[in-house]
């Protein structure tokens, strides 16, 4: 069984800054891939940020938050973490956790459960 945690949502004013972070727990052999996610209402959800290891690093940043946001992660205890500064309205949405978990010999993917950000004055 493997498990994301998310924390560090919540309300925060424009230009200001936010920092999200996902653990992944269970019976894991090892992490290929992990990032972050947001659906804002009616719309579909959207990939953030995210970081690879299948060959070498490799990071994605949507172009949206390009400049704004910094995505890590921390391997040796499996934690990735998303920096959110210079926030605008429109960064408003869930905010979900995804990781490409390797288990035994095959590669699934798990979701957290979703934080909530929202920017506003």
């Amino acid at each position: 069984q493997v498990e994301l945690v998310e924390s560090g949502g919540g309300l925060v004013q424009p230009g200001g800054s936010l920092r999200l972070s996902c653990g992944v727990s269970g019976r894991i052999v090892s992490i290929n891939a992990m990032g972050w996610y947001r659906q804002a209402p009616g719309k579909e959800r959207e990939l953030v940020a995210s970081i690879s290891k299948t060959t070498g690093i490799t990071i994605t940043y949507a172009d949206s938050v390009k400049g704004r946001f910094t995505i890590s992660r921390d391997t040796a205890e499996n934690w990735v973490h998303l920096q959110m500064n210079s926030l605008e309205p429109q960064d408003t949405a869930v905010y979900y956790c995804h990781a490409k978990v390797v288990e035994r010999v095959n590669e699934n993917h798990y979701w957290g459960q979703g934080t909530q950000v929202t920017v506003s004055s």
